[in-house]
C-alpha cells in the first residue's frame, strides 16, 4: 500500500514540475512551438483551463497557474495524510 500511494505522490510531484516547466516555457518565444512544448501542452493545459475560467488574469500576469500549483501541492499532501491513516 505504501508503495502505491508513493507511486501516486511521486507522480503529483512530476506533474507539478511539469507545469513549472510549461509556465516558464512561455517566457521563451517559440518554446510552447516545439514538440516538447506540445507535449507539455496537451499533458498541462486541461487541468490549468479550469483555474484560467474562475481567476481572469490582471493585466499581462496570469496568477491561475499559482493556485493550481498550489492546490495540486495541498492535494498530494492530504492524500498522503489520508493515506497513512489508513
Amino acid at each position: 500500500m505504501t508503495q502505491i500511494v508513493s507511486l501516486i505522490s511521486f507522480g503529483l510531484t512530476i506533474y507539478s514540475f511539469a507545469l513549472i516547466v510549461y509556465i516558464f516555457m512561455s517566457w521563451f518565444p517559440g518554446a510552447r512551438e516545439s514538440q516538447f512544448g506540445e507535449l507539455l501542452g496537451k499533458i498541462c493545459e486541461p487541468y490549468l483551463e479550469i483555474f484560467r475560467k474562475f481567476i481572469p488574469p490582471l493585466g499581462m500576469i496570469d496568477f491561475s497557474p499559482i493556485v493550481a500549483i498550489l492546490l495540486l501541492h495541498f492535494a498530494r499532501q492530504g492524500f498522503v495524510q489520508i493515506a497513512m491513516m489508513v
